[in-house]
Protein backbone atom coordinates (compact mmCIF):
# COMPACT_ATOMS: atom_id res chain seq x y z
CA UNK A 1 0.00 0.00 0.00
CA UNK A 2 1.24 3.77 -0.63
CA UNK A 3 -0.05 7.46 0.01
CA UNK A 4 0.07 10.16 -2.36
CA UNK A 5 -0.85 13.26 -0.25
CA UNK A 6 -2.67 15.60 -2.79
CA UNK A 7 -2.56 19.30 -2.47
CA UNK A 8 -5.10 20.89 -3.97
CA UNK A 9 -7.18 24.22 -4.16
CA UNK A 10 -10.02 22.93 -1.93
CA UNK A 11 -7.83 21.14 0.98
CA UNK A 12 -5.50 17.79 1.21
CA UNK A 13 -6.33 14.43 -0.09
CA UNK A 14 -4.55 11.49 0.82
CA UNK A 15 -4.73 9.07 -2.13
CA UNK A 16 -3.91 5.38 -0.75
CA UNK A 17 -3.69 2.13 -3.28
CA UNK A 18 -1.08 -0.01 -5.73
CA UNK A 19 -0.96 -0.55 -9.45
CA UNK A 20 -4.79 0.24 -10.56
CA UNK A 21 -6.31 0.30 -7.54
CA UNK A 22 -6.21 3.86 -6.09
CA UNK A 23 -9.00 5.51 -4.04
CA UNK A 24 -9.08 8.86 -1.44
CA UNK A 25 -8.68 8.14 2.35
CA UNK A 26 -8.85 11.05 3.59
CA UNK A 27 -9.85 14.80 3.25
CA UNK A 28 -7.86 17.58 5.63
CA UNK A 29 -8.44 21.31 5.43
CA UNK A 30 -11.57 21.06 3.37
CA UNK A 31 -11.64 24.57 1.42
CA UNK A 32 -8.66 25.85 2.10
CA UNK A 33 -6.08 26.23 -0.84
CA UNK A 34 -3.19 24.20 0.03
CA UNK A 35 -0.24 25.00 -1.81
CA UNK A 36 2.48 22.85 -0.85
CA UNK A 37 2.78 19.36 0.92
CA UNK A 38 5.74 17.32 2.16
CA UNK A 39 6.10 14.01 4.23
CA UNK A 40 9.81 14.28 6.05
CA UNK A 41 11.37 10.83 5.10
CA UNK A 42 13.62 11.49 8.10
CA UNK A 43 11.13 10.98 10.67
CA UNK A 44 7.35 10.75 8.67
CA UNK A 45 5.92 14.11 9.98
CA UNK A 46 3.73 16.07 7.39
CA UNK A 47 3.15 19.18 6.48
CA UNK A 48 0.59 21.03 4.45
CA UNK A 49 1.12 24.93 3.57
CA UNK A 50 -2.07 26.64 3.24
CA UNK A 51 -2.89 30.28 1.10
CA UNK A 52 -5.68 32.23 3.09
CA UNK A 53 -5.44 35.16 1.37
CA UNK A 54 -6.39 37.87 3.67
CA UNK A 55 -5.54 35.52 6.33
CA UNK A 56 -2.35 34.86 5.15
CA UNK A 57 0.31 32.09 4.79
CA UNK A 58 -1.05 29.26 7.14
CA UNK A 59 1.58 26.24 8.08
CA UNK A 60 -0.30 23.07 9.49
CA UNK A 61 2.33 20.22 10.44
CA UNK A 62 0.75 16.46 11.98
CA UNK A 63 3.24 14.04 13.85
CA UNK A 64 0.92 11.05 13.31
CA UNK A 65 0.06 10.49 9.19
CA UNK A 66 -3.05 13.19 9.62
CA UNK A 67 -4.79 11.45 12.76
CA UNK A 68 -4.31 15.25 13.84
CA UNK A 69 -2.90 18.93 12.91
CA UNK A 70 -1.33 21.77 14.59
CA UNK A 71 -0.89 25.38 13.58
CA UNK A 72 2.82 26.35 13.12
CA UNK A 73 4.86 28.94 12.47
CA UNK A 74 5.04 30.28 8.72
CA UNK A 75 7.74 31.92 7.40
CA UNK A 76 7.64 36.04 7.28
CA UNK A 77 9.49 38.56 6.38
CA UNK A 78 10.89 41.16 8.33
CA UNK A 79 9.66 44.99 8.25
CA UNK A 80 10.95 46.39 5.25
CA UNK A 81 13.39 49.03 6.05
CA UNK A 82 12.47 52.72 5.54
CA UNK A 83 15.99 53.83 4.33
CA UNK A 84 18.95 52.64 2.68
CA UNK A 85 19.17 50.30 -0.83
CA UNK A 86 16.10 48.10 -0.12
CA UNK A 87 14.09 51.49 0.91
CA UNK A 88 13.06 51.45 -2.64
CA UNK A 89 12.31 47.97 -3.39
CA UNK A 90 9.09 47.49 -5.65
CA UNK A 91 8.64 43.29 -4.14
CA UNK A 92 6.09 43.34 -1.49
CA UNK A 93 8.04 42.00 1.94
CA UNK A 94 5.21 39.83 2.47
CA UNK A 95 5.10 36.03 1.72
CA UNK A 96 2.04 35.68 -0.45
CA UNK A 97 2.85 31.97 -0.91
CA UNK A 98 5.17 28.90 0.23
CA UNK A 99 5.83 27.55 -2.72
CA UNK A 100 8.67 24.88 -2.00
CA UNK A 101 9.52 22.76 1.25
CA UNK A 102 12.34 20.64 1.37
CA UNK A 103 13.69 18.65 4.05
CA UNK A 104 17.50 19.51 5.32
CA UNK A 105 19.80 16.01 5.31
CA UNK A 106 19.69 13.20 6.79
CA UNK A 107 22.06 14.57 9.82
CA UNK A 108 20.02 17.77 10.29
CA UNK A 109 17.01 15.95 11.47
CA UNK A 110 14.95 19.36 12.46
CA UNK A 111 16.07 21.21 9.26
CA UNK A 112 13.78 22.66 6.79
CA UNK A 113 14.00 25.10 4.20
CA UNK A 114 10.92 26.96 2.22
CA UNK A 115 11.35 28.57 -0.96
CA UNK A 116 8.09 30.98 -1.32
CA UNK A 117 6.98 33.90 -3.37
CA UNK A 118 8.01 36.81 -3.41
CA UNK A 119 11.43 34.44 -3.63
CA UNK A 120 12.66 34.49 -0.54
CA UNK A 121 14.20 31.44 1.03
CA UNK A 122 13.64 30.30 5.28
CA UNK A 123 15.39 28.30 7.08
CA UNK A 124 14.20 26.23 10.59
CA UNK A 125 15.68 24.37 12.45
CA UNK A 126 13.10 23.46 14.82
CA UNK A 127 10.85 21.12 12.33
CA UNK A 128 9.14 24.34 10.76
CA UNK A 129 8.57 26.04 14.94
CA UNK A 130 10.24 29.01 13.92
CA UNK A 131 11.87 29.86 10.47
CA UNK A 132 14.84 32.37 9.68
CA UNK A 133 14.84 34.40 6.60
CA UNK A 134 18.76 33.93 4.36
CA UNK A 135 18.99 37.30 4.04
CA UNK A 136 22.53 36.67 2.37
CA UNK A 137 20.41 35.90 -0.64
CA UNK A 138 17.55 38.39 0.11
CA UNK A 139 19.75 41.66 0.08
CA UNK A 140 21.98 40.42 -2.85
CA UNK A 141 21.88 43.21 -5.52
CA UNK A 142 21.01 41.25 -8.39
CA UNK A 143 17.76 40.08 -6.77
CA UNK A 144 16.36 43.42 -7.56
CA UNK A 145 16.79 42.57 -11.25
CA UNK A 146 14.56 39.10 -11.06
CA UNK A 147 10.70 39.11 -11.99
CA UNK A 148 7.78 37.66 -11.99
CA UNK A 149 7.04 35.24 -14.65
CA UNK A 150 3.31 33.87 -14.83
CA UNK A 151 3.02 35.75 -11.54
CA UNK A 152 3.28 39.57 -10.12
CA UNK A 153 6.46 38.39 -8.37
CA UNK A 154 9.28 36.42 -9.05
CA UNK A 155 9.25 33.27 -7.15
CA UNK A 156 11.56 30.42 -5.60
CA UNK A 157 9.73 26.73 -6.42
CA UNK A 158 12.97 24.62 -6.33
CA UNK A 159 14.93 24.16 -3.33
CA UNK A 160 17.51 21.15 -3.46
CA UNK A 161 19.60 20.07 -1.02
CA UNK A 162 22.95 18.05 -2.33
CA UNK A 163 22.54 14.53 -0.10
CA UNK A 164 26.65 14.50 -0.33
CA UNK A 165 26.77 18.20 1.34
CA UNK A 166 23.90 19.75 3.37
CA UNK A 167 26.22 23.36 2.89
CA UNK A 168 25.50 23.07 -0.60
CA UNK A 169 21.64 24.09 -2.01
CA UNK A 170 20.66 24.66 -5.60
CA UNK A 171 17.66 27.19 -5.95
CA UNK A 172 15.62 27.44 -8.97
CA UNK A 173 13.87 30.70 -9.28
CA UNK A 174 11.04 32.16 -11.81
CA UNK A 175 12.17 34.69 -13.30
CA UNK A 176 15.47 34.80 -11.42
CA UNK A 177 17.79 31.86 -12.78
CA UNK A 178 19.52 29.27 -10.44
CA UNK A 179 21.45 30.27 -7.46
CA UNK A 180 23.89 27.53 -5.50
CA UNK A 181 25.65 28.08 -2.14
CA UNK A 182 28.08 25.75 -0.75
CA UNK A 183 28.31 27.20 2.79
CA UNK A 184 25.06 26.97 3.88
CA UNK A 185 23.74 30.19 2.82
CA UNK A 186 26.26 32.50 3.62
CA UNK A 187 27.41 33.36 0.10
CA UNK A 188 25.62 32.44 -3.18
CA UNK A 189 26.46 32.33 -7.10
CA UNK A 190 24.73 32.72 -10.14
CA UNK A 191 24.74 29.60 -11.92
CA UNK A 192 22.49 29.89 -14.99
CA UNK A 193 25.10 30.02 -17.51
CA UNK A 194 23.48 27.79 -21.01
CA UNK A 195 20.61 28.85 -20.54
CA UNK A 196 18.31 30.75 -22.93
CA UNK A 197 15.38 33.14 -22.56
CA UNK A 198 13.56 34.28 -25.98
CA UNK A 199 11.41 35.71 -24.08
CA UNK A 200 14.03 38.54 -23.95
CA UNK A 201 15.44 40.72 -26.82
CA UNK A 202 18.61 38.85 -28.29
CA UNK A 203 21.30 41.36 -26.23
CA UNK A 204 20.05 39.94 -22.93
CA UNK A 205 18.53 36.45 -23.56
CA UNK A 206 21.38 34.66 -21.82
CA UNK A 207 21.70 36.79 -18.70
CA UNK A 208 21.77 34.13 -16.07
CA UNK A 209 19.72 36.48 -13.49
CA UNK A 210 16.49 36.38 -15.87
CA UNK A 211 16.17 32.94 -16.52
CA UNK A 212 12.67 31.44 -15.82
CA UNK A 213 13.38 27.47 -14.83
CA UNK A 214 10.14 26.20 -14.02
CA UNK A 215 11.53 23.30 -12.33
CA UNK A 216 14.60 21.98 -11.38
CA UNK A 217 15.68 18.55 -10.36
CA UNK A 218 18.43 16.15 -8.78
CA UNK A 219 19.49 13.24 -9.10
CA UNK A 220 20.09 11.53 -5.45
CA UNK A 221 22.88 9.22 -6.77
CA UNK A 222 25.04 11.58 -8.72
CA UNK A 223 24.19 15.36 -7.28
CA UNK A 224 26.19 16.34 -10.08
CA UNK A 225 23.68 15.65 -12.47
CA UNK A 226 20.52 18.06 -12.33
CA UNK A 227 17.89 18.01 -15.11
CA UNK A 228 15.39 21.34 -15.44
CA UNK A 229 11.81 22.25 -17.50
CA UNK A 230 13.12 25.98 -18.39
CA UNK A 231 9.98 28.11 -19.72
CA UNK A 232 12.33 28.00 -23.27
CA UNK A 233 12.98 23.86 -23.33
CA UNK A 234 14.76 21.43 -21.67
CA UNK A 235 17.86 21.85 -19.90
CA UNK A 236 20.72 19.35 -18.45
CA UNK A 237 24.00 19.65 -16.14
CA UNK A 238 26.43 17.29 -15.28
CA UNK A 239 28.59 19.46 -13.69
CA UNK A 240 26.77 20.74 -10.33
CA UNK A 241 24.55 23.12 -12.30
CA UNK A 242 27.63 25.50 -13.24
CA UNK A 243 26.67 24.93 -17.13
CA UNK A 244 23.58 24.60 -18.67
CA UNK A 245 23.12 22.04 -21.73
CA UNK A 246 19.82 22.28 -24.09
CA UNK A 247 18.26 18.97 -24.85
CA UNK A 248 16.61 18.58 -28.40
CA UNK A 249 13.05 18.78 -27.27
CA UNK A 250 10.81 15.83 -28.40
CA UNK A 251 7.64 16.28 -29.75
CA UNK A 252 5.44 17.76 -29.34
CA UNK A 253 6.53 20.34 -27.28
CA UNK A 254 9.70 21.70 -25.37
CA UNK A 255 7.59 23.71 -22.76
CA UNK A 256 6.06 22.51 -19.90
CA UNK A 257 6.24 23.02 -16.11
CA UNK A 258 7.19 19.68 -14.55
CA UNK A 259 10.00 17.61 -14.10
CA UNK A 260 10.86 14.16 -12.36
CA UNK A 261 14.22 12.32 -12.45
CA UNK A 262 15.29 9.09 -11.30
CA UNK A 263 17.36 9.09 -8.15
CA UNK A 264 19.47 6.16 -8.94
CA UNK A 265 19.40 6.80 -12.85
CA UNK A 266 21.13 9.85 -14.17
CA UNK A 267 20.15 9.46 -17.34
CA UNK A 268 16.36 8.96 -16.96
CA UNK A 269 14.00 11.82 -16.36
CA UNK A 270 9.95 12.36 -16.94
CA UNK A 271 8.76 15.51 -18.86
CA UNK A 272 5.05 16.81 -19.63
CA UNK A 273 5.25 18.79 -22.78
CA UNK A 274 2.52 21.68 -23.13
CA UNK A 275 1.69 24.29 -26.13
CA UNK A 276 2.86 27.76 -25.01
CA UNK A 277 2.79 30.39 -24.16
CA UNK A 278 -0.61 31.71 -23.74
CA UNK A 279 -2.23 28.49 -24.53
CA UNK A 280 -0.48 26.12 -21.29
CA UNK A 281 -2.78 23.04 -22.14
CA UNK A 282 -1.59 20.07 -24.34
CA UNK A 283 -0.77 20.60 -27.62
CA UNK A 284 -3.95 19.05 -30.28
CA UNK A 285 -5.68 18.32 -26.82
CA UNK A 286 -3.25 15.25 -26.52
CA UNK A 287 -1.79 14.64 -23.17
CA UNK A 288 1.36 12.96 -23.44
CA UNK A 289 4.29 11.85 -20.53
CA UNK A 290 8.01 11.64 -22.52
CA UNK A 291 10.66 10.01 -20.85
CA UNK A 292 14.58 9.69 -21.48
CA UNK A 293 16.92 6.88 -20.86
CA UNK A 294 19.73 8.25 -21.71
CA UNK A 295 20.17 11.25 -20.86
CA UNK A 296 18.26 13.02 -22.67
CA UNK A 297 19.91 12.32 -26.19
CA UNK A 298 16.16 10.29 -27.29
CA UNK A 299 12.93 10.46 -25.85
CA UNK A 300 10.03 7.83 -25.62
CA UNK A 301 6.35 9.26 -25.63
CA UNK A 302 4.13 7.68 -23.62
CA UNK A 303 -0.58 8.31 -24.16
CA UNK A 304 -1.37 4.69 -22.21
CA UNK A 305 -4.65 5.28 -20.09
CA UNK A 306 -4.23 9.92 -21.07
CA UNK A 307 -7.06 11.39 -22.91
CA UNK A 308 -6.16 11.94 -26.47
CA UNK A 309 -8.78 14.56 -27.35
CA UNK A 310 -9.82 17.49 -26.08
CA UNK A 311 -7.32 17.34 -23.23
CA UNK A 312 -6.76 20.67 -21.68
CA UNK A 313 -4.59 19.79 -18.38
CA UNK A 314 -2.27 21.67 -17.52
CA UNK A 315 0.72 19.75 -15.09
CA UNK A 316 1.82 22.10 -12.94
CA UNK A 317 5.46 22.79 -11.10
CA UNK A 318 5.25 20.11 -8.59
CA UNK A 319 2.61 17.65 -9.96
CA UNK A 320 4.90 14.88 -11.37
CA UNK A 321 6.50 12.61 -8.77
CA UNK A 322 8.03 9.80 -8.74
CA UNK A 323 7.59 7.11 -5.90
CA UNK A 324 10.35 5.85 -3.75
CA UNK A 325 10.01 2.49 -5.48
CA UNK A 326 11.01 4.24 -8.77
CA UNK A 327 8.33 3.04 -10.84
CA UNK A 328 5.14 4.27 -9.72
CA UNK A 329 4.53 7.91 -10.75
CA UNK A 330 1.91 10.49 -10.31
CA UNK A 331 1.01 13.22 -12.19
CA UNK A 332 -1.84 15.38 -11.41
CA UNK A 333 -3.11 18.95 -13.67
CA UNK A 334 -4.96 21.97 -12.91
CA UNK A 335 -8.42 21.15 -13.90
CA UNK A 336 -7.92 18.90 -11.30
CA UNK A 337 -7.19 15.22 -13.23
CA UNK A 338 -4.94 12.57 -10.86
CA UNK A 339 -3.45 9.62 -12.88
CA UNK A 340 -0.79 7.07 -11.44
CA UNK A 341 1.46 5.25 -13.72
CA UNK A 342 2.80 1.25 -12.03
CA UNK A 343 5.29 1.26 -14.39
CA UNK A 344 7.37 4.72 -15.06
CA UNK A 345 5.15 6.36 -16.99
CA UNK A 346 4.42 3.82 -19.43
CA UNK A 347 0.47 3.23 -18.64
CA UNK A 348 -1.54 5.26 -16.60
CA UNK A 349 -4.46 4.98 -14.45
CA UNK A 350 -7.04 7.96 -14.03
CA UNK A 351 -7.61 7.70 -10.35
CA UNK A 352 -10.23 11.13 -10.46
CA UNK A 353 -10.87 13.62 -12.94
CA UNK A 354 -13.20 15.60 -10.17
CA UNK A 355 -10.55 16.55 -7.95
CA UNK A 356 -9.94 20.77 -7.31
CA UNK A 357 -7.29 22.32 -9.18
CA UNK A 358 -4.06 20.55 -7.96
CA UNK A 359 -0.87 22.70 -7.07
CA UNK A 360 1.65 19.92 -5.54
CA UNK A 361 2.02 15.69 -4.85
CA UNK A 362 4.18 14.37 -2.60
CA UNK A 363 5.01 10.55 -1.88
CA UNK A 364 4.98 9.56 2.03
CA UNK A 365 8.32 7.27 2.23
CA UNK A 366 7.15 3.75 2.99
Amino acid sequence: MQTLLVATRKGLFVVRGHGTQWAIAAHHFAGDPVTQVLADPRNGDWYAALRMGHFGVKLRKSEDQGATWEEIAAPAFPTKPTEGPLADDPTPWNVEMLWSLTPGSVDQPGTLWAGCMPAGLFKSEDGGRSWTLNTALWEHPKRLGWFGGGNDYPGMHSVLVDPRNAQHITLGISCGGVWQTTDGGQTWALTADGMRADYLPADSEQDPNTQDPHRIVQCTAQPDVLWAQHHCGLYRSTNGGQLWTGIAAPKPSGFGFAAACDPLDSLRAWFVPAQADTHRYPLDGKMVVNRTDDGGQTFTTFTSGLPQENAYHLVYRHSLELAPDRQTLAMSSTTGGLWISADAGEHWHCVSKDLPPVAALGWVPD
